[in-house]
């Protein structure tokens, strides 16, 4: 049977107005937020909360778990290139982790467009941020 860890539930808790869905900010424009994720065999993303239309390209292979705010855990294979679109309703929202559960590097792109029906979060920067653009 597989359950959500102690630590991954809290983290629901207290992450839930945490935005950065990504490793860097790399670009950060009136339209857009663009974000890079490296994640290392074994590693992990934590929870973070996904509100905006977005989309994101994985730049190679790998394996992910990631855990849900509504129970479910999905373990995902990927191929270089796939590429996954999600648009919300107002109010609507989900938040997630990402563990790389394989042996390569998992390396993403994602785009986040500040324009979606719900209003972005705010972010705090971190060292490493390359936002082109401050609004």
């Amino acid at each position: 049977m597989t359950f959500i860890p102690a630590y991954v539930q809290k983290e629901f808790e207290t992450n839930k107005a945490n935005a950065r869905v990504g490793s860097r900010l790399v670009s950060h424009t009136e339209r857009v937020r663009v974000w890079h994720i490296v994640c290392q065999p074994g590693d992990r993303l934590p929870v973070h909360k996904h509100q905006l239309d977005y989309f994101w390209t994985i730049h190679g292979p790998g394996k992910a778990r990631s855990h849900f705010n509504n129970g479910r855990i999905s373990e995902i294979e990927y191929q270089n290139g796939d590429t996954q679109h999600h648009k919300f309703a107002e109010g609507e929202f989900f938040m997630h982790d990402l563990e790389n559960i394989g042996d390569t590097p998992l390396v993403f792109t994602t785009v986040e467009f500040l324009d979606s029906a719900n209003p972005p979060l705010p972010i705090e920067p971190m060292e490493g941020d390359l936002a082109a653009v401050s609004i």
